[in-house]
């Protein structure tokens, strides 16, 4: 099935994805450059500046109703923040906490991830030494009761159980849990703690000499997981590494530009910034790095934004490593962090950022932040996401590697090698489906956990799962969800759901690193970078 012929239904998934994305991009990704303490050139207010507030007393003393003059302040400041530039944004106290966690690499909890099924909480595993673990609780326990609180049957959202097992560290929590071999309700009280939130999704080898690692954010704790991940792959003979930044948003440079160096030669150039009060400032590789031979590929494609193109970038520009995918997000501009005595806080754009060849890769917003923001969208009914033909440049953005490669900026980085977003396997069945294959994987684990978790290699437990006929169940459950059997259907995405129900099953046994080893073989980007390295070290020895 080809990519044109898919065009209606592959619409009805993927547009609204890239639009939320894109508006999501818009108001959350960025990162930070040291704060330098000027913030008071922020926070101060000269005199000539009072008209807003004026309005405001105004408005109090003569206005028709009665107001909430904290609520105008509210409604005021990001609408004034919106003739800047799309990444400027204010955040209330009561979201910038939230907001902040996954840049701070923790937040205070329980330390569980769990998913709903059937209106019925069920971990899926507790965080290694977290407070869960010690306290007794265990992968596949169903969460009745929080506080006294019933919240199965409930229709609660996760969000809302959330914030019930989220609190200060110290604090404690009582759960009651029902666990398959007790009679009776179990009952944990739970002291909450600081847990970590890891960045590295997986890190593992997919043949015996590469390595492949995802990051899905850049935090503070970025760099360390890092480099752990790096020194436990080498001890298992990786000589090649794979990293992909596919659906990494950004996050903190400090950790991007760590990570680099371990790539670069001393005095290499990473990225430099530059704004109209902030001074040129350079970052350099200061050397011994722990990669700084091997071939290197950097996955992206269009959710692949800010510190994660500042990677993608130093690589590319230093001709250290191959970027294979598709064009970047497109964003190069830096904020700066400022906090409000009232727990608010914005973050307010003050420079942007280059790469080596001096590429600007941030996409224009001159013509409306609703252009902007529907840029990905644009790019796909351009056919950018089907061959790099359709993606131009002027040559007033053309820059040159250090071995005088071709490079543009203005609008993401082009990786070296494309590689097309594959619809071949989307059928109007699998649009409808796709929403009950986590369903099914998280049911058919509950149902047959004591046969699964004898298994802890990940292809062992796929080739285990290939004889339990998970497709003929997973049919019979959509079709009790009122989702008839599709022959041409299932022969188009068949073994596309089968692959996805293995990996997510898997998941749920032996976290991710049970499941991108499954979800390898329809992942055509990973299949093309670890073909291509195999190539260039067959090539090397010709």
């Amino acid at each position: 099935m080809t990519f044109m012929n898919n065009k209606n239904s592959y619409r009805n998934i993927f547009l609204p994805i890239l639009l939320a994305f894109s508006v999501v991009c818009g108001i959350l990704i960025g990162f930070y450059l040291p704060k330098h303490n000027n913030e008071t050139r922020h926070t101060s207010i000269r005199p000539r500046s009072d008209k807003i507030n004026s309005i405001l007393n105004i408005i109090e003393t003569s206005y028709v109703d009665s107001v909430n003059r904290n609520e105008l302040v509210e409604a005021a400041i990001p609408a004034i923040l919106k003739k800047l530039d799309p990444h400027t944004v204010y955040i209330s106290a009561k979201d910038l906490i939230r907001a902040n966690e996954p840049l701070q690499g923790n937040f205070e909890g329980i330390g569980i991830s769990f998913s709903t099924l059937s209106d019925t909480i069920i971990i899926i595993n507790t965080i290694p030494n977290g407070p869960s673990e010690k306290a007794g609780l265990l992968a596949g326990d169903k969460i009745i009761y929080v506080n006294d609180s019933l919240i199965a049957g409930r229709g609660i959202s996760d969000e809302s159980i959330m914030s019930m097992l989220k609190g200060p560290r110290g604090t404690k929590v009582k759960v009651r849990i029902r666990r398959k071999t007790q009679d009776s309700l179990l009952t944990f009280n739970i002291t909450r703690d600081k847990i970590p939130l890891v960045s590295l999704d997986v890190a593992y080898m997919v043949n015996q000499n590469t390595g492949f690692i995802k990051i899905t954010n850049f935090a503070l704790s970025t760099y360390d997981e890092f480099m752990k991940a790096l020194s436990e792959l080498k001890s298992q003979g990786m000589t090649q590494l794979i990293i992909d930044l596919r659906g990494n948003t950004g996050g903190i440079m400090e950790a991007a530009i760590e990570i680099a160096q371990q790539f670069l030669k001393k005095d290499q150039l990473i990225v430099y910034t530059k704004g109209r009060t902030q001074p040129k400032n350079e970052f350099k590789a200061k050397g011994n790095g722990a990669f700084e031979t091997g071939n290197l590929v950097i996955l992206i494609d269009e959710t692949t934004a800010s510190a994660s193109e500042i990677l993608a970038g130093a690589i590319q520009d230093n001709d250290r490593g191959t970027i294979i995918g598709r064009r970047s997000f497109g964003k190069g501009l830096v904020q700066e962090p400022v906090s409000f005595s009232d727990g608010s806080g914005m973050r307010l754009t003050v420079a942007r950022y280059y790469t080596p060849s001096g590429r600007s890769i941030q996409k224009p917003y001159n013509n409306g932040f609703e252009e902007y923001y529907e840029d990905l969208n644009n790019r796909f009914n351009r056919h950018e996401f089907e061959s790099s033909d359709n993606i131009h440049f002027p040559d007033s953005l053309k820059f040159t590697t250090n071995s005088g490669r071709i490079v543009y900026g203005g609008g993401g980085i082009m990786p070296d090698k494309f590689v097309a977003y594959d619809t071949s396997m989307l059928s109007p069945y699998f649009l409808r489906v796709r929403p009950l294959i986590y369903q099914y994987a998280l049911k058919y684990t509950e149902n047959n956990r004591e046969k699964l978790i004898g298994y802890t290699n990940p292809k062992e437990l796929g080739q285990y799962l290939d004889k339990q006929k998970l497709m003929e169940g997973f049919t019979d459950f959509a079709n009790k969800n009122s989702i008839r059997p599709d022959p041409e259907g299932l022969r188009i995405s068949g073994n596309y759901i089968l692959v996805q129900l293995k990996g997510y099953i898997a998941r749920n046994i032996l976290d991710n690193k049970g499941a991108y080893p499954l979800w390898e073989q329809i992942d055509n980007t990973l299949k093309y970078a670890i073909s291509f390295l195999n190539d260039s070290v067959q090539k090397s020895l010709d």
